[in-house]
């Protein structure tokens, strides 16, 4: 029923005592006025819109971040649900958006993400308003368990209810395939948690969106497909009877739920249209409970009063509710289904002007094609800033795992690169190798540091130089460097980093300062942890220290028993490169 929520009327509209009020008593409030906006008249909405922004103020004096995001989400609603405000829903929701992302609340991010997107289609920006659905159901795939202390079936409720927000959208857009998906995922949230209300709301939810889904399906022609979605809806609007009884949904006790919501008599009646729904549904007309659902029950209406041969009276109702549709009417698709309506009843009947109501229909579906157009042009906008937030991002990480003096890779880059390889379960072998500079001590302490910095840049360029072009050479920290070899044996890297050491050695005085290297050269075992290849690269090198530096030591590994060998000094030109 798109965004119902639960509540009751409540019986002031502003209590000035909020901060004696409890937490649950504020959040209770905010759910019974959302329900409250939702069934008043336009003048009368500003007010409740009003007290919803003096709980926000409380909520945000208190300072406890779920409660604040859940009273930005019911200030957001509020707006959004009152047609007129809803272009300053914008703001709240932009807050919403950051506090949630500032305290890790991914359901209510998600649910920030999809009120955008409602609040786009009301603006008529279709494709953009789906793209923040994208984003939302991205946050909704793979959520946390908990957060911010939730209990389970909090945390199912949220789930649930930034489910069918997002739902709400895809409904209002057509898009049925996916709607259906998300409305099942929104149910099974809280089928074992849920009370009478959510049980309710959902299937009516599903009820509407059946009903919609079928009459698309039968403006291209898929009849048959169509009578299966007006049939299931059926089945629903006659499971929902017991759940309606006891929900918080405005009703009157021991009437039938068909007999008081249009949605679930139109099910009825769009499933086998025949005289037995006529006076239901003309009572219903009568004293809508949600106007939305009006197009939907004059489509019911007619077909009923067109199987008892009424086809004057089925098009009168038809045209009375076309001229009566608001401009701010949330769903394109059941607007131009009651436009269709009209002009099947003249062309079939010939009744009125056929001519003007295809026109009319023709004139709708234009009208549509161009509001997509400027949606798409408006998604483009969207996707372009998106991507140049991407690309800010991206430099931005990049700046993070980087070594700023080198230019390589730094150790957070390095150390995550590393965790790769030790949970890969390929077979390929990885060659480690842990560098140390001889003597760049003396550099710093006897000439400068920035005579240092000059070193390790051409040392970083050298060992890079030297590799091949899928190794990985990154700054450990200070005068240390890490090289991963992968796909390389043992045998193989020991000769590419003798070429690395031979190339350190010839270096030019003026650039090495003397600098050489050592090195210890290991190879990752299966089931090793990053850390402990690591520390094995770590005693090597310190065993080519002791040999005097220059020089590469290997842990050679052979029948299950592990020994370090010390290499004499390099030799240049030793090897061809691997």
């Amino acid at each position: 029923m798109g965004a119902q929520s639960a509540g009751t009327a409540p019986q002031d509209p502003v209590d000035p005592a909020l901060g004696d009020k409890s937490d649950a008593w504020l959040l209770g409030r905010a759910r019974e006025l959302i329900a409250l906006v939702q069934r008043s008249e336009k003048h009368e909405q500003p007010d409740i819109i009003t007290t919803l922004d003096e709980l926000l103020h409380e909520t945000q004096r208190r300072g406890e971040p779920l409660l604040v995001a859940q009273m930005l989400r019911a200030a957001a609603l509020s707006r959004l649900i009152s047609a007129s405000a809803a272009d300053q829903a914008g703001r709240q929701l932009d807050e919403m958006l950051a506090h949630t992302r500032r305290h890790g609340a991914t359901l209510l991010r998600a649910d920030a993400h999809a009120l955008r997107g409602r609040r786009l289609v009301l603006a008529g920006h279709d494709d953009a308003a789906l793209t923040e659905i994208a984003r939302a159901l991205a946050l909704l795939d793979d959520p946390p368990s908990q957060e911010l202390g939730l209990g389970r079936r909090a945390w199912d409720r949220l789930l649930s209810t930034a489910l069918n927000d997002c739902w709400i959208v895809l409904n209002q857009l057509g898009v049925y395939e996916v709607a259906e998906e998300v409305i099942t995922r929104a149910h099974q949230a809280v089928r074992d948690s849920a009370g009478p209300h959510e049980i309710t709301m959902l299937l009516m939810n599903r009820v509407k969106m059946l009903l919609g889904w079928g009459l698309r399906l039968e403006r291209v022609g898929r009849s048959d497909e169509a009578g299966e979605r007006f049939r299931t809806a059926a089945s629903m609007a006659i499971a929902v009877e017991a759940p309606f009884a006891e929900s918080l949904f405005p009703r009157k006790a021991g009437v039938a739920a068909v007999d008081q919501v249009a949605s679930l008599a139109s099910a009825l009646a769009l499933a086998a249209p025949s005289d037995a729904h006529i006076d239901r549904l003309r009572s219903l007309r009568a004293t809508p409970l949600y106007p939305y659902d009006n197009p939907l029950l004059a489509i019911a209406l007619a077909r009923c009063l067109e199987s008892v041969g009424e086809h004057e009276e089925a098009f009168r109702l038809l045209m009375e509710d076309r001229h009566h549709i608001p401009e701010e009417y949330p769903q394109p698709s059941m607007r131009i289904g009651l436009i269709h309506e009209l002009a099947r009843f003249a062309d079939r009947y010939d009744i009125g002007d056929p001519r003007a109501q295809l026109a009319d229909y023709a004139g709708a579906l234009e009208a549509e094609l161009w509001s997509m157009r400027e949606s798409q042009s408006a998604a483009l906008d969207t996707r372009r800033e998106h991507e140049r937030l991407s690309a800010a991002h991206g430099a931005v990480t990049q700046q993070a795992l980087q070594d700023p003096l080198t230019g390589l890779p730094n150790r957070r880059a390095l150390d995550e690169r590393l965790r790769r390889f030790a949970t890969s379960t390929s077979s390929d072998p990885l060659a480690v190798a842990l560098i140390d500079l001889d003597g760049f001590k003396g550099v710093n302490d006897h000439r400068s540091h920035a005579d240092g910095d000059d070193v390790l840049r051409v040392v970083a360029s050298t060992l890079r130089d030297s590799l091949r072009g899928d190794d990985i050479v990154a700054r450990y920290g200070g005068d240390e460097f890490i090289a991963l070899l992968p796909g390389a044996t043992l045998s193989a890297a020991h000769q590419a980093m003798n070429r690395a050491v031979t190339a350190v050695d010839e270096l030019p005085r003026h650039l090495s300062h003397g600098v050489t290297l050592s090195v210890g050269l290991v190879a990752l075992r299966a089931g090793e942890r990053g850390e402990e290849v690591l520390s094995r690269a770590d005693a090597a090198m310190y065993q080519a220290k002791r040999c005097g530096g220059n020089r590469i030591a290997s842990c050679a590994e052979a029948d299950d028993e592990t020994e370090t060998a010390s290499e004499d000094g390099p030799t240049s030109g030793a090897g061809q490169r691997t």
